[in-house]
């Protein structure tokens, strides 16, 4: 029912790979200035190429500012051997505006290339502290989703459950969560789609979410998921997505997570081993080695494909 698109003929076109949850789309790539998105770049790449590249730009404005002193006669005294080298080292301590005080600009030159390299430098300190702050206090949550989402009966209906921990274990205040089902359909005119579809849960919020969260769904007449079988979820590559948001209480900070999962990654018939267990002293005590853990059921709820 659901075949693989039609192969087309490559286009000249650039196109890049973008990621959406666990399957990879090819997208034209589009002509933008390297300005244009700078900023976001500079927070989003990972901190060895962030520090790497301003170490460049570092190194670069020196070089230039460097070769700006050169083009004037002695502009800086007591530069040692009056050459090239020496003219790099008094352009970082002005660019980084050190300024030891052996060397200084003795000529309207080399005051006119100082003024201009102190004010780079001041601009250049302004927005890498702003950078690296921006870097240090975006929020991120650290949450863990279960490996597998499971479908076993409670309380004599089928459920869909797909269990969450707040790893930091502080508490998470007005945690919400929404389920997504997505899936291909063809539309009654032959249209292939990709279609959302949001899945009730039994409680969608937790007013302080500190250790495990386990949501439940049920896959009663309303669900999109009731009497799928299996296979069907496989032709029709459907994925179940869920994304949380919430409160941090020790930084009040929005957290938002989202995790996807593949429909080969849920487990029928099964569900999750418990992790609350009493510790040597009577305590109760959360076992975070069996966080991702499944355990087969005897009731068998996933239908059967036709």
């Amino acid at each position: 029912m659901f075949e693989d698109p039609p192969a087309h003929e490559p286009t000249r076109t650039p196109v890049r790979a973008v990621r959406v949850g666990d399957r990879e789309v090819l997208v034209p790539r589009r002509d933008r200035h390297f300005w244009s998105d700078l900023h976001h770049r500079a927070v989003t790449i990972g901190w060895p190429a962030f520090f790497l590249i301003a170490a460049s730009l570092f190194l670069s404005f020196n070089l230039v500012f460097a070769s700006l002193y050169r083009l004037g006669t002695a502009p800086i005294a007591n530069v040692a051997d009056d050459g090239f080298l020496g003219l790099f080292w008094f352009s970082i301590e002005t660019l980084a505006t050190v300024g030891y005080g052996d060397m200084h600009p003795q000529t309207t030159w080399g005051h006119i290339v100082a003024t201009c390299e102190i004010f780079t430098g001041m601009s250049l300190m302004a927005v890498m502290t702003g950078l690296v702050f921006t870097r240090f206090s975006r929020p991120l949550a650290r949450f863990v989703f279960a490996r597998h989402p499971v479908v076993a009966p409670v309380d004599g209906r089928p459920t869909l459950m797909i269990r969450l921990a707040n790893q930091r274990a502080n508490a998470i205040a007005g945690a919400t969560a929404k389920l997504w089902l997505v899936r291909n359909e063809v539309g009654v005119d032959g249209t292939r789609m990709r279609r959302f579809y949001e899945l009730a849960l039994q409680r969608r919020e937790n007013p302080v979410f500190a250790l495990s969260w386990t949501l439940f769904h049920d896959l009663d007449d309303a669900s999109p998921l009731c009497d799928v079988a299996p296979e069907s979820l496989a032709t029709s590559n459907a994925e179940i997505v869920l994304t949380v948001t919430g409160t941090d209480e020790n930084t009040s900070q929005q957290l938002h997570a989202r995790h996807t999962y593949r429909h080969g990654d849920l487990r029928w018939n099964h569900r999750y081993a418990d992790i609350l267990v009493t510790s040597p002293d009577g305590r109760p005590m959360v076992d975070q080695s069996r966080f991702h853990e499944v355990v087969a059921v005897g009731t068998p709820v996933a239908p059967e494909a036709t």
